[in-house]
């Protein structure tokens, strides 16, 4: 068996740099693209809020379709480069499409071309995700890898919040913010997937047989670390996107600081970044698990100040973006990190690495809990008298709505992933064990 327990930096360096423009599909995508197209093309936000949740239905079916394939495709070049380059055109020209709309672009168009977004990031995301979590196999190995990811992931994220901004968003006609965006997906998409595919390794196909799709399910659902881990992320994704959705309203309206919703989201994935070796950090002492709960309850401490803010409170909300986005580097590190281990779980058992169909599932859970998000809290701030309009003039019942929505909705879903991954059975000593289990199997003639 090959070892890819310890990886070197600059193997996990070549493997990250596609995630840099693939962050800057996703960030737009839900927070800035709703109220894009809401103030430029007169869609409401109740409309925009049910489109985004029908798209992810759609990924209901392609996630596991795309999961499977690439598990199952073959090439020379293997089963999760090949599968991941030959997706780039179509989620870099969806981007291009949907980023910089024509002037005449409405709900429809929204709809085609985030649908083929969807898909091509889809495409491109699983194979990639799957390729990390077999690229590297060590327990502490997979938190650094996550790591180099996430942070790449998260310098993408601080482009996608800077080139918008700077841009200009108050107008949908000429070379705006989210165009300047879209012109550098379609550069550094297909450019970086080219780097990775050709400098980082195809990681060792483990399999040692072909289930069924029924032998597949049955697998699945047996592997209880991976159902645990799986609702707790859910939970925990819900809680993160529903101040996401909502940002760019609650510094707008709420704290009556529009032009402070750049600079604000800039600090807080900034601070992201020097989460995540912190997150690393203590991981090591602490373990994945435990790492990842404390954080989750710091951030609902913390995040519920949010709630008692209101109109001219940027240094103390500024203060909660700074110590928030710290723990977000461990909500972006820890869970892939966890998730590639419980992906062992049923490889041993089932005899197939199906990491690609696993990370299909994380996927949905991650996309409909966003989605999830939209269409919860845009139709309760439409019922509280809301307008999706940052011109507006607010009641101060719809302000209320959004201070509670934006703080104290989350902190229930955060608390019950907490309670669910606290004594979290997979842990280094067993993952190591099971690792050593796994080369035995696999040694054996």
């Amino acid at each position: 068996m090959t070892n890819h327990d310890e990886p070197a930096n600059g193997r996990l360096a070549l493997y990250a740099l596609p995630a840099l423009p693939l962050a800057a599909i996703a960030l737009p995508f839900y927070i800035v693209v709703p109220t894009f197209y809401a103030d430029n093309f007169g869609i409401s936000l109740a409309a925009i809020g049910a489109l985004l949740l029908a798209i992810r239905m759609i990924d209901a079916v392609t996630d596991p379709i795309f999961g499977w394939l690439s598990d199952r495709v073959r090439s020379r070049f293997g089963r999760r480069r090949f599968f991941f380059a030959i997706s780039t055109p179509l989620t870099a020209l969806s981007a291009f499409m949907l980023f910089w709309p024509p002037a005449d672009a409405g709900i429809v168009y929204l709809g085609l071309w985030g649908v083929a977004l969807s898909i091509g990031a889809t495409w491109s995301l699983l194979p990639y995700t799957a390729w990390g979590a077999e690229l590297a196999t060590g327990y502490q190995a997979r938190v650094r890898l996550s790591g180099w990811r996430e942070s790449a992931t998260l310098v993408g994220s601080l482009l996608a919040i800077t080139l918008p901004f700077l841009g200009g968003l108050d107008s949908a006609t000429g070379f705006h913010g989210l165009a300047w965006l879209a012109v550098f997906i379609a550069i550094a998409l297909p450019l970086a997937a080219a780097i990775s595919v050709t400098t980082v390794p195809e990681p060792t196909d483990l399999s040692t047989r072909r289930l069924s799709l029924k032998e597949g399910a049955m697998h699945l659902r047996r592997n209880g670390p991976f159902l645990r881990l799986a609702s707790a992320f859910l939970l925990n994704s819900f809680a993160n996107a529903v101040p996401a959705s909502l940002f760019i309203y609650f510094v707008g309206q709420r704290l009556g600081a529009p032009e402070l919703q750049g600079p604000l989201l800039f600090t807080y994935f900034l601070c992201a970044i020097a989460g995540v070796p912190l997150s690393v950090a203590i991981a090591r002492r602490l373990g994945k698990h435990r790492a990842w709960c404390l954080a989750m309850l710091a951030a609902c401490a913390i995040f519920s100040v949010a709630g008692f803010l209101g109109e001219g409170d940027v240094i103390p909300f500024a203060v909660v973006c700074v110590t928030t986005g710290l723990l977000l580097g461990f909500d972006l590190t820890l869970p892939p990190a966890i998730q590639a281990d419980v992906i062992d779980n049923d490889t041993f058992a089932s005899g197939e690495q199906r990491s690609g169909l696993y990370f299909a599932a994380w996927s949905f859970i991650t996309k409909f809990s966003v989605a999830l998000s939209a269409g919860v809290v845009f139709p309760l701030l439409g019922l509280a008298g809301f307008i999706g309009d940052q011109a507006a003039t607010q009641t101060p019942t719809a302000l209320s709505t959004l201070g509670a929505l934006y703080a104290f909705l989350p902190i229930l879903p955060k608390l019950a992933a907490i309670a669910i991954m606290w004594n979290f059975s997979l842990d280094e000593a067993a993952h190591t064990q099971l690792r050593k289990s796994m080369r035995a199997s696999a040694d054996k003639p």
